[in-house]
């Protein structure tokens, strides 16, 4: 009889929403803003790259855009590893591999050895304090599951507020080398002893409970899993290219206007440190209206910030608008993993989260790459910024498309008895 109290206990102590429950959000929040120094430090370096390698700004991208492949590939792959071993491996694996990389990167005499570090080492690294973070808090909170995954996702961006001021002082004081191999001790030694935190797993009636939910929200949609699968792919390629332009190369944009690189890294700062307003805000909004409603709203936001880039350029002007630019578009991301919990199946949501974010990279590379070469084309970023708002409209389609799919439908049964989301 005690021991059956026990257990019970024990069962309570761990289940979604808990006290334990927060904490692990506080620890992932905090992994999360280490590992993905590595979205980063390719940025606030570019124009030192450039300089160092004597190359174009397409050149100077490129290590960026294989960051974000590593990144887009490690996502998948730590997100099916965590959903199999659970969080501590790929915390202790990201780790591992940031160390390896900067310390390559540090070391690199080539422009191409450089981006192979970014691409082979640091961009998986980076993919452990992404994907498998939100889809293993996804499984800890169901009431505020919408806050709770924004609130890890926010580790990104609080890397970008952080990063970059560390690295931009760095690079002042010990060149670019000796804060490459920095950065790698830094993520080696606050991941691995924080790793053995995360050796608890969800329990299997929550998945299970949760699997029954997502089916039934499925159902109402009238798709199968594969099909809303790849439209989240689509949606997620689309709204990434139009994000990366602003990202990738406000640095650089006002190193051409004139205004100096260090007041760039303070306009990303800013974008990112108002983009975690964004993302807290987001998810309480899809606790309350659902992931698909916040996508399309954060979807119209960021596309109303991308066209006031093409009319203000002025040094004040610039720190608005990039202000606002992080305000409209922070929640964006995280709510392609709220929908995908809401009508994708639990026990694979660390892959399918994975395969969706390292779609959404892959639209940050190659965004990022494209306004670089329409950059070196055109003299200008003005037609970049309009190539963005470009594919914002397509990323504005599907959302909305999807939103009128589950209206027009009634709800299943199952779906009404398991609750929106799960």
């Amino acid at each position: 009889m005690a021991q059956d109290a026990h257990h019970h206990d024990a069962a309570r102590r761990y289940e979604p929403d808990s006290p334990y429950a927060w904490l692990r959000l506080a620890a992932a929040l905090l992994i999360g803003t280490v590992a993905c120094v590595g979205s980063w430090s390719v940025v606030v370096v570019l124009p030192a790259m450039q300089g160092e390698f004597d190359t174009l700004r397409a050149g100077a991208s490129l290590p960026y855009t294989f960051a974000m492949l590593g990144f887009g590939a490690g996502n998948i792959a730590m997100g099916r590893i965590a959903d199999r071993y659970g969080l501590m491996v790929p915390v202790a694996a990201g780790g591992v591999l940031l160390a390896a990389g900067y310390a390559a990167a540090a070391m690199s005499q080539s422009l191409w050895q450089f981006a192979l570090a970014h691409g082979l080492l640091i961009g998986l690294g980076t993919g452990a304090g992404f994907s498998p973070l939100i889809s293993d808090l996804s499984h800890w909170f169901r009431r505020h599951r919408g806050l709770a995954v924004v609130c890890g996702a926010s580790g990104s961006y609080l890397a970008g507020v952080v990063w970059p001021q560390i690295i931009t002082w760095g690079l002042a004081h010990y060149g670019w080398r000796a804060t490459h191999l920095g950065i790698g001790i830094a993520a080696l030694t606050i991941m691995l002893p924080l790793a053995p935190f995360f050796r608890r797993k969800p329990a299997a009636a929550t998945l299970a409970a949760a699997d029954a939910s997502s089916a039934g929200a499925r159902g109402d949609l009238g798709l199968s899993a594969g099909q809303l699968q790849f439209l989240l792919c689509v949606a997620g390629f689309a709204c990434c290219v139009a994000m990366a332009m602003p990202q990738v190369h406000i640095v650089a944009y006002c190193g051409d206007l004139g205004y100096g690189v260090a007041r760039g890294a303070e306009m990303l700062s800013l974008m990112m440190a108002l983009g975690i307003v964004s993302r807290i805000g987001s998810g309480f909004v899809a606790d309350r209206i659902g992931g698909t409603a916040t996508l399309a709203i954060g979807s119209v936001m960021q596309g109303v910030a991308l066209f006031l880039y093409l009319w203000f350029d002025g040094l004040q002007s610039l720190y608005v608008v990039s202000a606002i630019f992080g305000l409209f578009q922070g929640g964006i991301v995280p709510m392609y993993a709220v929908v995908t919990r809401e009508y994708l199946p639990a026990k694979q949501a660390g892959v399918r989260i994975g395969l969706v974010m390292s779609v959404t990279v892959l639209g940050m590379a190659v965004g990022g790459y494209l306004s670089g070469v329409i950059f070196d084309f055109f003299g200008s970023y003005r037609v970049a910024f309009l190539h963005g708002l470009a594919w914002n409209f397509v990323n504005l389609a599907v959302v909305c498309w999807l939103m009128l799919r589950a209206r027009q439908r009634p709800a299943s049964p199952a779906r009404l008895a398991g609750g929106l989301g799960g």
